[in-house]
């Protein structure tokens, strides 16, 4: 699944590729929130993004698109 994470005062949003299910994403960004900390993700090489959650200006969760390869028809 896709994640974007737009910082304040950051032109460039954060993209990371992360194995948890959307609602385990929406849960932990809902429990930084609650508890004003920071905002831990981990993406699917095991690199682990950290974020204050006051300088979190959104979060978009999507399902990742699978790229065609190959000769494909449309």
């Amino acid at each position: 699944m896709e994640v974007k994470i737009g910082v304040q005062h950051t032109p460039r949003e954060l993209v990371l590729e992360s194995a948890q299910t959307p609602a385990e994403v929406e849960q932990a960004v809902a429990e930084a929130m609650a508890k004003d900390s920071v905002l831990s993700l981990t993406d699917e090489k095991g690199r682990k993004v950290i974020i204050p959650i006051a300088k979190v200006a959104y979060v978009e969760i999507a399902e990742s698109n699978a790229r065609p390869f190959g000769f494909t028809a449309r």
